[in-house]
């Protein structure tokens, strides 16, 4: 009987119920167990943040590269190429010439400078409200470089003559048969192409693939 009483226990037998020091141990445990919960989502979403910020920093580093690569080539052709005989790169079929743009890309539309200053203003707008559902690798190439162009294009529109927002863009690569145009024009054209080829292929910005 003794034994039996040993194994089964008795509402007397001291620590054989849950005590007062056991409820509270279970009490401090769902509180850990909602604080950890809160833990675990503030963790999954900084873990679903970091992929886009990585994007965003290629974004930027791109159109820097592209921004940079531009503004040091027209620094270079105004000091060295303007005002003198076109550089012959491939017999007639490629020269470096320079000439002011008052136009768009490749020389169009040269009676509307300022609307075109609008228009680079605006995509830059756009591109920086796009990075923020940004999670696409190529997506964010493709924006670094119309970035990095359209504000190649718009520092010509602002700093350059005859006056602010009315300035003409340098151009230099002189194709035969063909516009001169660019870095900036360049960038703006890749990423352009770039963007149709992704929307044909169905992705998205926020990384998501649809099928049409």
């Amino acid at each position: 009987m003794a034994e039996a009483e040993r194994i089964i226990g008795t509402p007397d037998t001291p620590g054989t119920g849950p005590g007062p020091e056991q409820r509270d141990v279970r009490g401090t445990d769902g509180m850990d167990g909602a604080d950890g919960a809160g833990r675990a989502d503030a963790a999954a979403d900084a873990s679903a943040a970091r992929p886009r910020r990585r994007r965003v920093a290629v974004l930027f580093a791109v159109a820097a590269f592209a921004y940079a690569l531009d503004l040091v080539s027209k620094l270079l052709v105004v000091a060295k190429l303007e005002h003198h005989r076109p550089i012959e790169i491939v017999g007639d079929w490629l020269k470096f010439e320079a000439i002011r743009n008052a136009g768009a890309a490749f020389g169009f539309g040269e009676a509307f400078t300022v609307i075109f200053t609008v228009i680079a203003a605006a995509v830059i707008v756009v591109i920086a409200r796009l990075a923020r559902k940004l999670y696409s690798l190529p997506w964010a190439i493709a924006l670094g470089l119309l970035l990095g162009g359209a504000l190649g294009n718009l520092t010509d529109r602002i700093f350059r003559s005859p006056g602010v927002f009315e300035g003409a863009v340098v151009d230099f690569i002189a194709p035969k048969h063909f516009a001169v145009f660019n870095l900036a024009d360049s960038a703006i054209v890749c990423g352009g192409i770039l963007i149709v080829l992704l929307s044909f292929r169905g992705l998205d910005p926020d990384g998501t693939v649809h099928k049409d």
